[in-house]
């Protein structure tokens, strides 16, 4: 079929006609699937998480990346992402102390649009985790609601918050042990390359456009939020990939039955 067939077929549907013509033609395949699940048995609304946490942090940078700089998370936002109404529900944001380079580079203000201002006056990182998790309890995650952790990549957790978490000398968040990491289930679901699952790039082939300042943890995090939202419309089953066994990050099987995070708890401090 050509795209222009495709579409009009989705369009018969009244399903999205948007995106290139691999992805229509995935969201027509997985339509008909559906469809064929359906007359067999009703589908199960109550085994998938409620919601989607989508996290992208902000951090410390310096041009050209030193490998020696230790980055330190200056931004945490989280979209909450509601999988029954797919769409975005609430929103948390809060700027960070750093305090290894408690002084922003130029290049890393340019990039995030974060101030040496903003930072001065916010919270150090244990405080901001505490108001993430009282914030997370007051929706009911883990407790009235299931529901998964959410990044584009695996540095956010396996990287910055690992090492935030070490720096601010605390033990790693036993909410954010696993997660679901959207380029790898982009790069399956579509069957796209590696190199094709950059934000920016999986927006274009999902005929979106990036909505907002690029580099902002909040932005960033609604954007990816969208992404996940039309592949769940596409007919993926997104589902944790990726966790933290012993500091180390490792893949997680698909035939891992499907479990949602815990209710969010303070870590302990570091002896």
């Amino acid at each position: 079929m050509t795209r222009d067939e495709l579409r009009s077929k989705l369009a018969e549907f009244k399903l999205e006609t948007r995106g290139v013509k691999d992805v229509l033609k995935k969201r027509l395949k997985n339509y008909y699937k559906k469809q064929k699940l359906m007359q067999k048995e009703p589908i199960n609304g109550d085994s998938y998480y409620d919601y989607i946490c989508v996290v992208d942090f902000e951090a410390t940078c310096e041009e050209g990346n030193p490998p020696e700089f230790i980055h330190e998370i200056i931004e945490f936002p989280i979209v909450l992402l509601n999988t029954h109404t797919l769409e975005i529900e609430d929103t948390f944001q809060q700027y960070v102390k750093p305090e290894i380079n408690p002084k922003l580079s130029k290049f890393c203000i340019s990039l995030t649009g974060i101030t040496q201002d903003i930072v001065d006056k916010a919270d150090t990182f244990p405080q901001v985790l505490q108001n993430v998790i009282e914030w997370m309890r007051q929706r009911e995650l883990g407790t009235k609601y299931s529901y998964s952790m959410l990044t584009d990549g695996s540095w956010d957790m396996s990287k910055f918050l690992n090492i935030q978490c070490r720096i601010s000398r605390i033990k790693y968040p036993s909410f954010a042990k696993k997660w679901i990491n959207i380029r790898k289930s982009y790069g399956n679901f579509y069957k796209v390359p590696r190199n094709q699952t950059k934000l920016t790039i999986m927006l274009e082939k999902l005929g979106m456009n990036y909505d907002g300042r690029p580099h902002s943890g909040l932005d960033d995090s609604k954007n990816i939020a969208r992404i996940a939202i039309r592949m769940l419309q596409d007919g993926c089953e997104l589902r944790v990939n990726e966790r933290m066994h012993a500091g180390q990050l490792m893949t997680v099987s698909s035939s891992v039955p499907l479990e949602g995070a815990p209710a969010p708890q303070m870590p302990r401090y570091r002896n």
